[in-house]
């Protein structure tokens, strides 16, 4: 069952949707976001898993949806589906789930400079071929996914 209670929806007014050559439309910053900034939170459509196999894996859709609770799919709305794949390591933005209030919550996992795409990391599973921009900023403010884990694990929902 979900929380019914109200949620605040910060927006950072930096982001916009611009295309990228080779990864199509994504999300990009024009201005520097700080580590561990609250980028978004996408409220879900949550599809059972009769509907998701019947319907929603013969779709576009499908390439746009989270794992979520008892096997069912979530389909983010808002910024969420827009974010592109960056392999585990190099991504610059992590997502927390929250199934009780069917929310997505993104948050920057390292300073982020302007004029960068904000990308998330889909899995090591994925269904195209990795196109990975040039390493920006200090290699030595990049967080080991370790590290990232622990952090998203400390973001209060």
């Amino acid at each position: 069952m979900m929380d019914d209670s109200a949620v605040q929806l910060p927006a950072l007014g930096c982001l916009e949707l611009r295309s990228h050559a080779q990864r199509g439309r994504g999300v990009f910053t024009q201005q520097a976001i700080a580590k561990g900034t609250l980028i978004h939170i996408s409220p879900v459509l949550v599809f059972s898993q009769a509907e998701y196999s019947e319907h929603g894996k013969h779709t576009c859709l499908d390439h746009y949806t989270y794992c979520w609770k008892g096997g069912t799919f979530a389909l983010a709305l808002g910024l969420g589906s827009m974010f592109n794949h960056e392999p585990s390591g190099l991504e610059n933005v992590g997502f927390v789930r929250d199934m009780d209030q069917a929310l997505i919550k993104y948050v920057a996992l390292r300073d982020i400079p302007a004029g960068d795409e904000l990308c998330i990391c889909y899995g090591l599973n994925v269904w195209f071929d990795i196109v990975s921009d040039e390493v920006h900023g200090d290699e030595a403010d990049r967080s080991p996914p370790e590290a990232a884990d622990d952090f998203l694990s400390s973001i209060q929902l």
